[in-house]
């Protein structure tokens, strides 16, 4: 491993708050949403909750903090108790309960919408694809259609980089997601907003996490492959870039991705996390072979996109590089799928919506 990506990979541990560095002076940027009613799907994960700590420094007319998980959403309202915000509601329900969904949005009238819930892992959504369907799409789909309904002014969705070429249940189901919010745009009334990332350091489940568990337990890292390689970036800056799309007013397009450097090959993030907790590589590693629907090398684009500048240096546009217009998605087939289908079946029916 040479000294650069070294570098990059200690900044990344760094930035993420995982060795000792203080952030908070990234906690500094403000943005102004004091005409905003603002909800917060999946506000107790990674995404959700560093939204939320940038907002409390920002001006909002009111905060909805929404999640299904108890104690992590209870751990976050303890954690906030110091801001004293009198608008800030935390909601402990599940976004695929559509009668609580209607009276949320009869309640507080969103007009902005950080839609971060969503299953991630995709070895776990492999072995339990229904349940990927029901919550990455089918409950994305409801909840921009009541969006949609409300006039909601913005709705910001948080896909990935397995979107791309997909080949796991996880990465199928944003795809899909990807694809229906953008025809949703054709609507006018709600502008929705799709960014676009790789994985966020540090995050809840994530790698670094794992390898402080595994080193705890006096157990080797666990390297899919020797080859494998992925994006990063840190969480605080993930946040401050959603952020940032979501308080311009005029965006040219609406599919966004952020500069994250070139991949890093999940050994050399082992070799790093290594050296920097104190311990030898030597017999510490230990290669575990590629799991259900992971790939050795993930995209940030398509063959059919490409990146345009922004007036902000780390975020791009992804544009399609023609402009023929894609067959309107049909989701009906989603209809068809129950709890007892193979996940191949279920990969067929979801690759079908998407040709």
């Amino acid at each position: 491993m040479d000294k650069d990506i070294s570098n990059h990979i200690r900044k990344l541990l760094e930035d993420g708050s995982l060795v000792t560095k203080d952030n908070n002076d990234l906690l500094s940027v403000h943005f102004d949403f004091s005409e905003d009613t603002i909800l917060i799907t999946g506000a107790a994960g990674t995404i959700g909750s560093g939204l939320t700590k940038l907002i409390l420094n920002c001006p909002f007319k009111s905060l909805i903090l929404l999640d299904n998980a108890e104690s992590p959403l209870y751990y976050l309202q303890k954690e906030l108790e110091a801001h004293e915000t009198p608008n800030v509601h935390f909601v402990l329900t599940d976004i695929r309960d559509e009668a609580s969904m209607l009276e949320l949005f009869s309640e507080f009238k969103p007009s902005l919408i950080f839609h971060t819930a969503a299953y991630k892992h995709v070895p776990m959504m492999e072995a339990n694809p229904y349940e990927a369907v029901k919550l990455n799409i089918l409950a994305t789909k409801f909840l921009a259609d009541l969006a949609l309904i409300n006039k909601t002014k913005k709705f910001v969705f948080i896909s990935t980089d397995k979107a791309v070429n997909p080949i796991s249940i996880m990465g199928l189901t944003k795809c899909i997601c990807e694809r229906y919010l953008m025809e949703l745009n054709s609507k006018n009334s709600t502008k929705f907003l799709i960014a676009r990332f790789g994985n966020i350091i540090g995050s809840n489940g994530s790698l670094i996490p794992l390898f402080k568990k595994q080193l705890e337990l006096g157990r080797p890292l666990s390297v899919t492959s020797p080859e494998v390689t992925r994006y990063f970036i840190n969480k605080l800056k993930a946040c401050q870039h959603i952020l940032q799309i979501s308080n311009e007013a005029h965006w040219k397009h609406a599919l966004f991705t952020f500069n994250m450097g070139k991949p890093i090959k999940i050994i050399d993030l082992a070799t790093c996390y290594l050296e920097f907790s104190g311990y030898d590589i030597q017999n510490n590693i230990e290669f575990i072979g590629l799991r259900p629907g992971e790939k050795l090398h993930e995209d940030m684009i398509s063959e059919s996109e490409a990146l345009k500048s922004t007036p902000y240096k780390d975020i791009l546009y992804v544009l399609q590089k023609t402009q023929n217009k894609q067959n309107s998605l049909d989701l009906e087939p989603i209809k068809s799928i129950t709890p007892n289908d193979k996940t191949y079946r279920i990969k067929a029916i979801l690759n079908t919506i998407l040709k």
